[in-house]
């Protein structure tokens, strides 16, 4: 299946009065058509700013991408205008944002907000796009769509704005969907909804999607493929297999062991010890050594390159050199492992 997206060795910056903030340092994946990427990490690494990239949204000055390529369709989106962007923003790549109430504008009717997207970008009169609206609404499960087509967004609930968000997004049929923690700011019910409703939108629709999460358990739903980010830098990548049943890098077993269970009360939760490093001045060699009890001498010297463990799955650690030691992940994560491979944790 040919690839619809390519990013290579993304860099963003933010110039500050303090210096500059290298929030994404080199970031590489690929996404085919139909497939979710799920982008994971703690706040700050990186995750937000390299969905922005893609969408042509780095407000500059502060910000720039200061190398690296973003293919699309045969395009390199980092060369293009912002005009140019404009034409592909929300027809060809469209955007779910984190709280639906700052995604709607208040003093329009939801009806009017999803035809917008449609008179503007596919040219339809008010009557079609009015008519592709309320079928977008009846898609996204919204009752009596007909009626609220003609309500403003504080007559709807925290779920079902963020399925007329979802609408909006869908409008144009793009080709490349961005979640960026849609169902964040929803309880655990309207969440799980949100979820089965975006894979079966992508079902019908065949777009890809790049979900943006810090929740693993998320991740297992709705994902086919995982990055893992980093202070700026993917650091694992692979299938959901590879991830949450054979994962490499320490910081991912760090995040697998602060995963909860449901299943059993006896599971411990560790958390990650220290914070993230300030991007500001990232530190020489493997930036999450300092965090990493299993750290080597070279961690603190040299950055790890991407080493292959299968055609699918890479990670940049230097425990995955011919000479390193052999370390094993912590007795939790080997636990929990055990445990999901036997479907006592449901993690899908």
């Amino acid at each position: 299946m040919s690839k619809i997206l390519e990013v290579k060795d993304l860099c963003v910056s933010f110039y500050t009065h303090a210096g500059e903030v290298q929030a994404v340092r080199g970031v590489s994946f690929d996404l085919k058509k139909g497939e979710t990427l799920a982008i994971v990490g703690e706040s700050g690494s990186g995750k937000s700013v390299t969905s922005k990239a893609l969408m042509g949204l780095i407000p500059n000055p502060p910000g720039k991408i200061k190398k690296g390529e973003i293919l699309f369709g045969g395009k390199d989106l980092t060369k293009l205008t912002d005009k140019e962007m404009q034409n592909i923003r929300g027809k060809e790549i469209s955007m779910i944002f984190q709280d639906p109430m700052t995604s709607l504008n208040p003093t329009m009717t939801i009806g009017y907000q999803i035809m917008e997207g449609l008179i503007k970008h596919q040219k339809m009169n008010k009557a079609d796009a009015r008519k592709i609206a309320l079928d977008l609404l009846n898609l996204v499960g919204i009752p009596n769509a007909e009626v609220r087509l003609k309500e403003y967004p504080h007559q709807f609930s925290g779920g079902m704005r963020q399925r007329v968000v979802i609408a909006m997004a869908l409008a144009c049929n793009p080709k490349l969907l961005i979640a960026d923690e849609p169902t964040t700011a929803l309880d655990v019910t309207i969440q799980a909804q949100i979820l089965e409703l975006m894979k079966d939108i992508q079902k019908k629709t065949d777009s890809a999607i790049i979900f943006i999460t810090h929740d693993l358990g998320v991740v297992a739903n709705v994902a086919d493929k995982v990055a893992v980010m980093y202070a700026g830098r993917v650091v694992e990548i692979g299938t959901v297999d590879d991830i949450f049943y054979n994962p490499k890098h320490p910081y991912t077993w760090g995040l697998l062991a602060s995963m909860p269970s449901l299943e059993n009360e006896e599971d411990e939760l560790i958390a990650i010890p220290g914070t993230p490093p300030d991007l500001l001045h990232p530190p020489k060699g493997d930036a999450f050594a300092p965090r990493n009890p299993n750290a080597l001498k070279i961690d603190f010297e040299m950055e790890p390159p991407m080493f292959k463990v299968s055609d699918t799955h890479y990670a940049a650690t230097w425990l995955l050199h011919e000479d390193a030691p052999k370390v094993e992940p912590p007795e939790v994560v080997k636990k929990r492992i055990s445990r999901m491979k036997e479907g006592v944790v449901n993690v899908k």
